[in-house]
């Protein structure tokens, strides 16, 4: 029977303040009379300026600080930031930084708003948990391109004793107003670039690859954001090419390919994602690197429920327009691989520093924060990841 796209409901108000030296209109972007917390994560704003420009255009606010924000933020981290709050009577967040920050912040704006305790948020067991009801108003100023964040309204917090890395999503994070200036990605290393470029292209395959419904508007615009990163994605990482229009190209492709647009009425897998986030909590990988590890793995054993898909991505994405079913989709997969390698991103698990005896830990994880059943439709089950997972470990289909 045929597929037919899903009824939705797209609804996003953030405000896109996007181009060069836009940070001073922060004074135009956040209400008179609010006190502000600005939140970020390492020396990066400090050393390169970007946080006394953002002081500068808040001249006129009274503002607090709080740096620390990890690359994969922390609960315990965010409740120190919501204990300042309060203590310090803060009514409104800016978070300068990427996406680990504007996720962080996110918890926070909730968190400082709970009617109890902010754990409840994520469940007791780190499942499905409580529903907020109202957040801090807060705004960004994006500084590395990569998960969205600034224009979605989902956050993904880690916990250092529970060992787990979940999510929440509510309208009432998304922020205000996000700022995004292309030159600032110009003070970043070739591995953020990289990671950036990365999991923005993840991002879009997550809510393309599955089973055709006719949703063509959602595919082709997903077809074209992928071909933009595989046509400028090997120039973005060169860390001395300071292009303004490439790094524009990069920041926009990456802020649009998880501001939930390629997703409605059509399905989604995000399994990539659930077995990426138990490699960071095992090892602390990099977000992106969990996922370049894990996708080629889960493209070869999955060839079976995403068979259409591959091969429309093979034949509309990469071109690959001769040879049998099979042929083509080992084809997409291969080109895959050598686009990651183009960005020095490792594409299996041994490259993360994982081996066959972490498996049935990773295995467990998923299990223990139920994502047994995890994929379009739930189709991919613990069975399933574990065969991924070990695929993964060298791709010696490749």
């Amino acid at each position: 029977m045929q597929q037919e796209i899903a009824n939705f409901v797209f609804y996003n108000p953030v405000k896109i303040v996007f181009g060069k030296n836009r940070i001073p209109e922060l004074a135009s972007l956040i209400p008179d009379g609010k006190k502000v917390l600005i939140t970020y994560g390492g020396g990066s704003v400090k050393r390169f300026g970007t946080l006394d420009r953002v002081k500068e255009a808040l001249k006129d606010f009274e503002y607090g600080e709080f740096g620390g924000i990890e690359a994969n933020p922390t609960y315990e981290t965010c409740i120190e930031a919501v204990e300042k709050i309060k203590a310090e009577g803060y009514d409104y967040l800016l978070a300068v930084g990427g996406g680990s920050v504007i996720d962080g912040t996110k918890f926070i704006a909730a968190a400082a708003e709970f009617d109890g305790n902010p754990i409840d948020i994520f469940g007791k067991g780190l499942g499905k948990g409580l529903a907020i009801e109202k957040a801090l108003p807060f705004g960004t100023v994006l500084t590395l391109p990569a998960t969205s964040s600034e224009m979605n309204e989902t956050s993904v917090i880690s916990f250092k004793e529970k060992s787990a890395k979940v999510s929440f999503s509510h309208p009432a994070v998304f922020p205000q107003f996000s700022i995004l200036e292309p030159e600032l990605t110009y003070t970043l290393p070739k591995r953020q670039l990289a990671n950036g470029v990365s999991d923005a292209f993840i991002h879009i395959i997550e809510q393309y690859l599955t089973y055709p419904v006719g949703g063509m508007v959602q595919d082709r615009f997903a077809e074209s954001l992928l071909q933009i990163l595989i046509e400028i994605g090997p120039d973005v990482v060169d860390e001395d090419n300071h292009d303004y229009n490439l790094r524009a190209n990069f920041m926009w492709t990456a802020t649009i390919a998880l501001n939930r647009l390629l997703s409605k009425g059509v399905p989604g897998d995000w399994a990539t994602h659930s077995l990426g986030h138990q490699i960071t909590v095992l090892n602390s990988t990099d977000h992106a690197r969990s996922l370049t590890a894990v996708l080629p793995a889960l493209m070869h054993v999955r060839r079976k429920e995403k068979h259409d898909k591959l091969i429309q991505y093979a034949e509309r994405v990469w071109g690959i327009t001769e040879g049998t079913d099979e042929e083509k989709i080992n084809a997409a997969i291969s080109r895959t691989t050598d686009f990651f390698h183009s960005l020095d991103m490792p594409v299996s698990l041994r490259e993360v520093g994982v081996d066959e005896s972490d498996i049935d830990q990773l295995v467990s994880q998923l299990e223990r924060h139920e994502t047994d059943r995890i994929g379009e439709d739930g189709v991919q089950t613990l069975e399933t990841s574990r065969e991924i997972y070990l695929t993964a470990l060298t791709n010696d289909f490749l």
